[in-house]
């Protein structure tokens, strides 16, 4: 019996319309590094503050402190910038998904590999908050746990927070390699969903336990 739903936020429950992708791979060219698409698919789903070193490190760039952070600064500016002129909406059926699983008495969680400084403005422009009468029952950022994805910490922090204590009683979907990941690596229930970038047998070539078009069926899933 499934007793929490742990969801990524990009690409899995909100589409921002893929400017996480650009933001990220222009952040780390204007340190003047290249990237490549594949190699910024490559960390989707993981601490940006840990892509952004991992990207300029494969590109050959200098990977120290005030790098990274000048890049991260910029990686936000840029989101915001972005998300001014094509501002994130939920994806097709997630809301009413949620809204069923709670009303199921399963808890909901979003884990991102965004900051709370970033994630934050983002569950606000789409309305979506923590308390008894919304969506959630918590939010976990990657600045929340000692490391993002693949580490499995965000969803057992999410577990803490919603106080679910065995992870046979938790599922975690997301659109990222590295969403399964961190969903395998917590001996919870991997679900990929197709909403992101990566297609059916993208993520069916990593270790997962259902593969869905979106978040709206979990709840058919667990019916």
């Amino acid at each position: 019996m499934i007793q929490l739903v742990a969801c990524d936020m990009a690409g899995t429950t909100i589409d921002e319309h893929g400017d996480v992708y650009v933001a990220l791979a222009r952040c780390v060219e204007e340190t003047g590094v290249a990237t490549t698409p594949e190699s910024v698919q490559e960390w989707m789903g993981a601490d940006k503050v840990e892509a952004i070193t991992a990207l300029i490190k494969a590109g050959g760039g200098t990977v120290d402190q005030a790098t990274v952070a000048a890049a991260f600064v910029r990686f936000k500016e840029l989101l915001v910038e972005f998300y001014d002129a094509n501002p994130p909406v939920a994806l097709d059926g997630v809301e009413d998904a949620f809204r069923e699983l709670r009303g199921k008495g399963v808890k909901v969680a979003l884990t991102t590999g965004f900051s709370r400084d970033v994630a934050e403005p983002l569950l606000e422009r789409l309305g979506w908050r923590v308390d008894d009468d919304s969506l959630l029952d918590a939010v976990v950022c990657s600045d929340d746990v000692a490391a993002g994805r693949p580490a499995p910490h965000m969803i057992h922090r999410a577990m803490e927070l919603t106080g679910v204590q065995d992870v046979r009683a938790v599922l975690a979907a997301g659109d990222t390699v590295n969403d399964l990941a961190a969903a395998n690596n917590a001996g919870v229930t991997a679900v990929g969903v197709l909403t992101g970038k990566l297609g059916r047998a993208d993520l069916a070539a990593h270790p997962h336990h259902h593969i869905l078009d979106g978040v709206k069926d979990i709840p058919g899933l667990l019916s």
